[in-house]
C-alpha cells in the first residue's frame, strides 16, 4: 500500500501564476509525519511539524516530474537538560527537494544534504 501524500492542486496550477502560493498552500496543509523533517534536524531535537512553513526556492520540469526545491522553516523541541528544565524549542529549518508525479500527483520529499 502507497501511503505518500499527492499534491493534485500543486499540479494542476503548474506553469501558472499560481503555482507557487498552491504548492505552499498544499504541504503546508499535508498530515502531520509527511515531511521527512527527522532528516532536517541540526541541533539533535526532535521536530515538531505542527507549524511549518514552506518557501518554494526553484523548480525544474522533468519529462514525467516536477521537481521543486524548498526552504522548509519548522519547530524543533530539544529535551532539557539534566537541571528538570522544561524541553525548549528552537527555529528549525532545513532545504528539501519534492519530485511530484506528473500523471499520479504523488510526491516524494527528500531533505537535500547541506
Amino acid at each position: 500500500m502507497n501511503n505518500r501524500p499527492t499534491l493534485p492542486n500543486a499540479l494542476r496550477d503548474w506553469q501558472s501564476e499560481c503555482f507557487a502560493k498552491t504548492l505552499k498552500q498544499e504541504i503546508e496543509g499535508l498530515q502531520a509525519g509527511s515531511l521527512p523533517l527527522m532528516d532536517g534536524v541540526s541541533q539533535g531535537g526532535v521536530p515538531d511539524d505542527a507549524s511549518v512553513s514552506v518557501s518554494l526556492l526553484k523548480t525544474v520540469e522533468a519529462p514525467s516530474s516536477i521537481h521543486a526545491d524548498l526552504g522548509v522553516f519548522f519547530t524543533e523541541v530539544l529535551a532539557g537538560c539534566n537541571c528538570g528544565d522544561e524541553p525548549m524549542a528552537m527555529h528549525g529549518y532545513c532545504e528539501m527537494q519534492v519530485s511530484i508525479d506528473k500523471t499520479t500527483a504523488e510526491a516524494v520529499f527528500q531533505v537535500k544534504a547541506e
